[in-house]
């Protein structure tokens, strides 16, 4: 009789590949795909009269996989669940556990913060119960949001708008979005100046320009005219001269390592990705990507964390590493430790690769684009997080004349120290001067050689990008690492919130929303509240409250606000207000209304049903159409695929997926087009008649050096060699069943006749 196998479940086939591997021939490893038991769809499946007492059911499509994890887990001798390790990975072992009706002796649950042969082999070999304060905490948040959404929605279905939806974080989130564009109406500018000087300093004509900053010893703000012609006036009949030179170094000190709050942020802001993509090719790196001649490995450690933590073992690879491959004059002489901020959960390390070893180009060949992009920025931020300080040589110099100070900074890199690795993107521009500064001395007598002054206005706040407004829920507590990118999802799925280039906007519908639920449901809109309600999640998760306790004390004061607004809206119709287009309908002439449909936003006139034209959003590219000289309009198709078009349409017929370019052919005049992508993209002429006429197969992205070309298709060869050596291996394990690939063969045959 075979020895019986122990049973491992997992919540991905990627991770049960990767954790078989290391494992061996005596477990078996299989996925669950997420989760098997959910509460219904259909209905709001809470008995909220007793205890609240959810009613699960298993996942629908699912039947069959359930089936087969039912046989799969008597024949085993022990089972592994090893789903995720957080609250809702340790809600999806519980609820296989209930589901494959395992008992306590033979259901073990394990975890892995990184899928590594040492950590999964040392987890297996030390298996816990399952954590009934982690699965309380998280049913609380499922039923919490159930019970919000449940009721709160059909309510905004028949006061607003059908197919609407409420959700506790989400609302908060849009708010945020909308108090955001309210503070931007609200905001009134003012006028303020800057006035620079040019200052030469006789050494071989070196000049500086050096900028007001105040009289005697305060700053002083010009906010007029007036106010910069009076500085101007009592310093061009006095002298210049250096009042003080301070020179010495800066020190700059790294980041600490990623948590999933600002790996979101840093992959927005570099490399355009949204928070659920990015959250996406974490977690396929995190369960394992094939690595040549290692197999499937685990590359960095989970991706859902709050902690700054790091482990000794990570620490000590980190230093070794640094010192062998940049000197040990790049270590700071011990491991850098962060301290996480009071509140977060702290059960797993900050996000780092596995091995630090496996740097970005070592692997570079087996990923794809993003999986390598986001790999680059996670190793990035944990080495440089471990490498000593950059060192600046800051000189800093102030200048009077007549009283007024005009002072001048410069910074210049003299040790990289972790800059070699990675630096960090900003979310704004500074206008601060960076200029060289000659060699200067206390009391050097100057020439005035010009003065500049620029009249300027101060900017209201800008709105939110994804990246600042996950900073914003994290710092005000809103929501958790796993929440942030689907929260985003929903607000903009939902057309509460649009994008305008990176931008988030509230749409109308949104500020209604916002207007209803901020009146009638304060607490759930309330950044406080909201706050409040994520720490007492954290108590249950602690064992310090009972999660029935915490429903019962929010439902109470929800309940009472439903029966409210209820009887407050009776008879009423909130009507949200249609967004007004700058085109004018070709029927009636009426200004048209942005409606949205199953391929996205379109024009629509406001006259339906009367007048029932309709037509595109008209973004006009700059340029011309090369064939007309026509206006060029973006366009999309009925599968979201931008194309560019003349605005007469098949009367022209110019089309392209090219993107227009302000620029004109020197050769020809026509405008020049450009591949459509991200980075420094080269523009070329399409006139098939004009001298510098590229043809399609020449129009790359951007211009490679011989080493990339060389690079490119030694990928290209590996990629394809191993292919070949993939189908081979196919052909000679079906080679050793010839009878039943007849017989498959005979099938196929006698269905396709």
């Amino acid at each position: 009789m075979a020895k019986k196998k122990d049973l491992v479940i997992v919540e991905s086939p990627a991770k049960a590949k990767t954790i078989e591997k290391y494992l061996g021939s005596g477990y078996k490893v299989v996925a669950s795909m997420g989760h098997l038991r959910d509460l219904p769809k259909s209905k709001m499946g809470v008995d909220i009269e007793n205890g609240f007492e959810p009613k699960y059911i298993p996942v629908r499509d699912k039947k069959e996989l359930i089936a087969e994890l039912k046989k799969e887990s008597k024949s085993a001798k022990t089972v592994y669940l090893a789903t995720d390790p957080d609250r809702e990975g340790e809600a999806i072992s519980w609820h296989l556990k209930e589901l494959l009706e395992l008992d306590d002796e033979k259901a073990k649950r394990v975890t892995f913060n990184e899928i590594t042969k040492k950590v999964v082999t040392e987890s297996i070999a030390n298996p816990r119960s399952i954590d009934q304060n982690l699965v309380d905490a998280q049913q609380a948040r499922r039923i919490l949001d159930r019970i919000v959404g449940y009721e709160l929605s059909p309510l905004l279905w028949r006061k607003v708008k059908k197919g609407l939806s409420a959700g506790r974080v989400q609302s908060v989130a849009t708010a945020m979005v909308v108090d955001k564009e309210a503070e931007i109406e609200a905001f009134q500018s003012q006028e303020y100046w800057l006035l620079d000087a040019r200052l030469g300093c006789g050494e071989e004509n070196a000049v500086f320009t050096a900028r007001f900053y105040g009289k005697g010893d305060k700053k002083q703000e010009l906010h007029s005219r007036e106010e910069v012609d009076t500085v101007i006036s009592a310093v061009e009949k006095a002298p210049f001269e250096v009042s003080n030179v301070k020179r010495g170094d800066k020190q700059k000190s790294p980041s600490p390592p990623f948590i999933t709050s600002t790996l979101q942020q840093e992959a927005s802001r570099r490399l355009s990705m949204t928070p659920r993509r990015t959250m996406s090719i974490a977690q396929q790196l995190y369960e394992g990507v094939e690595i040549s001649g290692q197999g499937s490995v685990g590359l960095i450690t989970y991706m859902r964390t709050d902690s700054l933590r790091l482990s000794e073992e990570a620490l000590n690879a980190a230093a070794a590493f640094i010192t062998n491959h940049y000197g040990p004059q790049y270590y700071p002489g011990k491991p850098r430790r962060f301290k996480t901020k009071a509140g977060a959960q702290d059960a797993h390390e900050a996000i780092r690769p596995t091995d630090v070893n496996l740097t970005p180009e070592l692997v570079r060949k087996d990923l794809t684009q993003e999986q390598y992009r986001l790999y680059r920025l996670i190793w990035g931020r944990f080495t440089a997080s471990q490498m000593a300080n950059a060192v600046y040589d800051n000189v800093a110099v102030e200048v009077r004349s007549a009283d007024y100070a005009f002072r001048a900074n410069y910074s210049e890199l003299k040790f990289k120290g972790f800059t070699a690795v990675y630096e960090e993107a900003k979310d704004e521009e500074t206008n601060e001067l960076a200029n060289p500064l000659p060699s200067l001395v206390e009391g050097q007598k100057l020439q005035l050689e010009k003065l500049l002054s620029e009249q300027q206005f101060t900017q209201p706040p800008a709105r939110y990008t994804e990246a600042t407004l996950i900073r914003a829920m994290e710092e005000k507590g809103i929501g958790r690492p796993s929440t942030y990118a689907p929260t985003i999802s929903s607000i903009t799925a939902r057309d509460y919130v649009i994008k305008e280039g990176k931008y988030l906007k509230p749409t109308p519908l949104g500020q209604v929303v916002t207007g209803l639920m901020k009146e009638r449901f304060a607490d759930i809109t309330d950044v406080k509240f909201t706050n409040q309600m994520e720490a007492e999640l954290d108590e249950i998760e602690n064992g310090k409250a009972q999660w029935r306790d915490v429903l019962a004390d929010f439902y109470g004061d929800f309940s009472r606000e439903m029966k409210e607004a209820e009887e407050a809206l009776d008879g009423v119709k909130l009507k949200v207000p249609d967004v007004l287009s700058d085109e004018f309908c070709d029927v009636c002439g009426k200004q048209m209304v942005v409606k949205k449909g199953r391929f996205g936003h379109f024009l629509a006139c406001p006259g339906f049903p009367e007048c029932t034209f309709t037509k595109p959003i008209v973004v006009e590219m700059p340029g011309k159409c090369p064939k007309c000289g026509g206006r060029i309009l973006k366009r999309s198709s009925k599968k979201g695929y931008v194309f560019y078009a003349c605005e007469r349409g098949t009367d022209c017929g110019f089309i392209t997926w090219d993107v227009p370019t302000k620029d004109y052919c020197p050769a020809c005049g026509k405008t020049m087009f450009k591949r459509s992508g991200r980075g420094p993209l080269k523009s070329y002429c399409i006139n098939e008649e004009c001298t510098n006429f590229v043809p399609e197969d020449k129009r790359v992205y951007k211009k490679k050096t011989p080493e990339e070309k060389a690079e490119a298709e030694a990928r290209k060869a590996e990629k394809k060699a191993a292919a070949e050596a993939k189908k081979a291996e196919a052909k000679k394990t079906t080679a050793k069943k010839p009878a039943a690939k007849k017989t498959t063969t005979k099938k196929t045959k006698s269905t396709e006749e």
